[in-house]
């Protein structure tokens, strides 16, 4: 039976590269986002492998539970989980110097809260069978001060510290944790297709998604290190 990995906030960048490049591995993909307007698409893309989609909203947490009990009872035990929710219409940034509490509480619901969560639900389970991965996408703001961020980089900074802290207690379980650190625009994506759309003043580097997902598929597979970085920001 094949391995099973949840892709949670697939997107037409990184969430379909890294579905792309299990799925070549023999895994059987589940693609889960907030809405099915594109999943056929998704589908289409991903011709040739066992591909399955969903709709949830994965920052709420019985939506997130409902969900993976749904691709456990079609698809079989998770293995892998992705987690990569990113919402472009909504870029919430406020500058640090301006920032109250309330303007850093927003990050951390939609970044660090829904992940804690989601490892609270399928952890169990993996230790249970001593296998298992869990595979987080972040931003270079967590790991180098990047000002232009501003309210987002807390959240950032405490999504990666805590799957760093993460794959340290897991070590000798069979289950794996690691991050993906992501400073530039991914190709394809949400992000890339709005922040192109205007005018800023100055273009960030850009990443190919087929590139991280590569080197997620390393991280998986090495289990050695604990972090990915992929760093198009010619400043940091």
């Amino acid at each position: 039976m094949s391995k099973v990995i949840a892709v949670l906030g697939a997107g037409p960048g990184l969430g379909l590269s890294i579905a792309r490049r299990f799925g070549r591995e023999g895994f059987a993909t589940a693609l889960v986002s907030r809405t099915d307007a594109r999943h056929a698409a998704y589908r289409a893309a991903l011709s040739g492998t066992t591909v399955s989609t969903h709709t949830a909203d994965v920052t709420d947490e019985a939506q997130l539970r409902a969900v993976l009990a749904r691709i456990t009872a079609e698809a079989g035990e998770i293995d892998t989980v992705y987690f990569g929710p990113a919402d472009a219409s909504d870029p919430g940034i406020v500058p640090l110097t301006d920032a109250g509490a309330g303007d850093l509480r927003k990050p951390f619901e939609a970044l660090v809260l829904p992940a804690v969560r989601l490892v609270g639900a399928v952890l169990p389970g993996m230790l249970a069978r001593g296998s298992g991965a869990l595979l987080f996408a972040g931003g270079l703001s967590g790991k180098h001060p990047m000002p232009m961020l501003g309210s987002l980089a807390p959240a950032s900074a405490a999504l990666r510290m805590y799957v760093l802290t993460l794959n340290a207690a897991l070590r000798e379980t069979g289950v794996y944790a690691g991050a993906l650190t992501v400073g530039g625009l991914i190709e394809r994506g949400d992000i890339h297709r709005a922040f192109t759309a205007q005018d800023h003043g100055f273009t960030p580097g850009t990443l190919d998604p087929d590139d991280i997902a590569d080197g997620a598929w390393s991280l998986y597979t090495d289990r050695k290190e604990a972090e990915a970085e992929f760093n198009a920001m010619t400043a940091v």
